[in-house]
């Protein structure tokens, strides 16, 4: 957290940090930068970040996670987009992934453009827990920006596998809460069109070790989600 905040000095007029009730030393790093620090109860991924959009007061909003920071060029490219008048309510902007050290230009996870930046009361957060998307409540084509979002996202195997087992439970909860189900089969047919989809299709053939890990694992991510859907209709039936 303390890399992400640091890259935002100079460009900010308030830092709002929304914190889930955390046992770490987040607060601590908050109060060094000065930030406005608030608890808020943790119902969803997209219903934690629209909480922390409306507690945001300036002009324009920056959206950032923790885990993220920005480089020279997208913070020079965001001083200037919300200094210049025009009519564009928001601006999308690329995001670079680290994983375990290196920097992943294939796999589907470059330029994994995403929109960050946006006048305030002109967007939300939407999509289904764990994948949120910030959206333009507006139907109007949002601006780019030059520059990167540097993603520190794993830096061990065991950081990956934890990951794939939170994210695979959230998602499985909401498919089961919407009725959905998926014969065994079908999520076989899933799991080999992913790694096919990541490493050769999205080239991650061109990261090398990376790319061969990150596509086993999104593949192997792939079948635990529909696995543990499974578990929650078989828990359902024997109830």
């Amino acid at each position: 957290m303390a890399r992400c905040l640091d890259s935002l000095a100079g460009l900010v007029d308030e830092i709002i940090i929304v914190d889930s009730f955390s046992s770490d030393n987040t607060s601590e790093i908050a109060q060094r930068f000065g930030a406005i620090f608030i608890h808020n109860k943790f119902e969803g991924h997209i219903q934690q970040k629209n909480f922390a959009l409306q507690q945001a007061h300036g002009d324009w909003i920056l959206s950032l996670d923790a885990d993220e920071a920005l480089d020279e060029d997208l913070s020079a490219s965001i001083r200037k987009a919300v200094s210049d008048e025009n009519e564009i309510l928001g601006y999308t902007m690329n995001r670079l992934t680290n994983y375990c050290g290196k920097w992943i230009r294939h796999c589907g996870w470059y330029p994994d453009t995403k929109l960050r930046l946006v006048r305030n009361g002109k967007a939300e957060w939407r999509g289904i827990n764990p994948h949120d998307k910030l959206e333009l409540t507006d139907a109007t084509a949002p601006g780019h920006l030059k520059g990167d979002i540097l993603h520190y996202s794993y830096y061990t195997t065991e950081d990956h596998y934890r990951q794939i087992e939170y994210f695979g439970r959230i998602a499985a909860k909401e498919m089961y809460a919407r009725g959905k189900k998926v014969p065994q089969i079908i999520s076989i047919i899933k799991t080999a069109a992913q790694f096919f989809k990541s490493f050769v299709l999205k080239l991650g053939i061109l990261d090398g070790e990376a790319g061969w890990n990150i596509s086993i694992r999104s593949a192997y991510a792939t079948y635990r989600k529909y696995t543990l859907l499974r578990e929650a209709w078989n828990n359902h039936e024997r109830k």
